[in-house]
């Protein structure tokens, strides 16, 4: 089967060659009226996809959103990553995201504690730019 315009074809699963910009733009937007952020990174399969990182054998989240705002403190963690995965738009997106919600002090811990986290730290996008 032929894959669509901007697209290509893994042995197992069709990627975006590109990643949405517009609605990532949108996003941080959406988060931000409501939280204003320190930071916040894209990454997950999708991002390694658009690095160049060719055939994964275990792909995992296509997408791995990090938000961080000091504003989350004193807000329960699971009403954070909630709110902020309800904004995200996976049918122009295309898939969902695995949204983490943390204040700063909280986000330092999880790039030591979380290889998602670490990662879109490391090789991730910075939405902020």
């Amino acid at each position: 089967m032929p894959a669509a315009a901007g697209l290509r074809q893994n042995a197992r699963v069709v990627v975006a060659e590109e990643l949405n910009r517009r609605e990532l733009h949108r996003y941080v937007q959406r988060v931000g009226d409501r939280w204003p952020l320190q930071r916040a990174l894209l990454g997950g399969a999708r991002v390694d996809d658009a690095h160049g990182l060719g055939d994964q054998r275990e792909r995992g989240a296509e997408y791995v959103v990090v938000l961080v705002s000091e504003f989350y403190a004193g807000v329960p963690w699971l009403e954070r990553v909630y709110q902020a995965g309800s904004l995200w738009d996976a049918a122009e997106m295309g898939d969902p995201a695995d949204v983490h919600c943390y204040t700063p002090a909280e986000f330092e811990r999880k790039v030591a504690a979380l290889a998602p986290v670490r990662r879109a730290v490391e090789t991730g996008i910075d939405l902020l730019r």
